[in-house]
């Protein structure tokens, strides 16, 4: 890889000004305005400049050590400048560079080792506290695996086709994809590449979900011509996935606070031909208890900390405190009490979070069950990102009476 365009520099260089430096603006949303607006790049201008970007966000706290200072607004080229040397990418000398002093960068990683964990694994000093609490000596092997690059792993859309027919599809359109083992739905790219713009994509016959979230479906057992709630839908990943597994037979309804999300997910429901699905907009208690007593399965893919999917949403561990983790725990608790209501005796619901501290997941549910005796829980799941994908944890829980 090397960077001898200026104009990629350029964009780099404003996309991690917008990402660090403006109010609530995201890595992956900011990268795809910026890929949006230079159509002009060929597919290995594009390729150069998402790595750069999302690997300089992933080791920002490295970096700053080897420049000596922290990350400003006036200071990014020489933040790219200090990944460029540390990672060895060949570059050219643009003007942005110039009177950048790069002796003690240089000097810095001629020693080869760096002072504090915080630093060696990028991350802030909270986190590293919060990290070996809730994990112990565990913590730093997930967090060597959170610091790799996700892999890009499709869900084959069982309503239109099979993983084997769409690996022959891809691989028709120069996309080379193989089978995971034990996930029946899962697609995983050789390299990463624009599958939105594939006829398969735009035929529906997949979207792109990690192969931890794929487990998720199924681990709620649902079963055609049931009534089921995604109780935090969101965009509809999970929801759409539900719909295949129930053959579009049944009821899904999906629900959200945001309606643009829910926007979004009758969108790539019409794409990939899942027709079983109502959203419902939650504007007030009504909307929940309306439910009451009605439901089959539940699915409550909880607000968490994102700690699992850190790979993917690089940026989310500078954006989080400590503060922000202990006040999404008192609503995952809220949720869980309030929505499990909407259970039928005999029902069965999964809580979910992409996070993987046990305060917010097994914690969560003993505390839950300690309240309320008439649940059960039947099995529960974790997945560690050292496995592979994303960390995710689930837990199976039946409504007794």
């Amino acid at each position: 890889m090397e960077l001898i365009h200026r104009n990629l520099a350029i964009g780099i260089h404003d996309a991690l000004q917008e990402t660090f430096f403006e109010k609530n603006k995201y890595a992956d949303k900011v990268i795809e305005r910026l890929l949006k607006a230079n159509r002009k790049w060929g597919s290995q201008d594009r390729a150069v400049v998402s790595e750069i970007f999302y690997n300089i966000i992933r080791w920002r706290k490295r970096l700053e050590y080897y420049m000596g200072e922290g990350v400003k607004p006036n200071n990014i080229y020489k933040l790219i400048i200090a990944y460029l040397l540390w990672s060895k990418t060949n570059y050219k000398r643009f003007e942005e560079f110039e009177g950048i002093k790069i002796a003690d960068i240089i000097t810095k990683l001629k020693k080869g080792t760096v002072p504090t964990k915080a630093i060696e694994h990028s991350i802030p000093e909270w986190l590293v506290e919060t990290l070996e609490r809730e994990l112990g000596e565990k913590w730093e092997k997930e967090m060597h695996a959170l610091n790799e690059k996700a892999p890009t792993v499709l869900r084959a859309n069982s309503l239109r086709t099979t993983p084997k027919e769409l690996i022959s599809d891809l691989s028709d359109e120069n996309v080379v994809s193989y089978p995971i083992k034990n996930y029946p739905d899962a697609v995983q790219l050789e390299e990463k590449k624009n599958v939105f713009l594939t006829t398969a994509f735009k035929e529906g016959l997949f979207e792109v979900q990690d192969a931890s979230s794929q487990k998720i479906g199924y681990f709620l057992d649902v079963k055609e011509g049931q009534r089921v709630v995604d109780a935090c839908a969101g965009a509809g990943g999970k929801t759409l996935h539900l719909a295949a597994l129930m053959q579009n037979k049944g009821q899904i309804i999906a629900l959200d606070i945001f309606e643009w999300k829910l926007a979004e997910l009758k969108r790539r429901a019409k794409r990939a031909g899942a027709h079983n699905i109502e959203t419902r907009v939650i504007t007030d208690t009504k909307v929940i208890k309306r439910l009451h007593d009605k439901v089959d399965r539940l699915l409550i893919d909880a607000p968490c900390s994102g700690l699992g999917v850190l790979k993917r949403n690089p940026d989310s561990k500078w954006k989080i405190d400590q503060d922000f983790i202990d006040r999404i725990k008192k609503e995952q608790q809220q949720i869980i009490q309030d929505y499990s209501k909407m259970l039928k005796v005999g029902g069965k619901m999964v809580y979910a979070t992409c996070s993987i501290l046990p305060s917010e997941n097994n914690e969560q549910v003993a505390e839950f069950l300690k309240n309320n005796s008439n649940y059960k829980l039947i099995k529960d799941e974790k997945v560690m990102p050292s496995e592979g994908y994303d960390g995710f944890y689930m837990a199976l829980i039946e409504r007794l009476s």
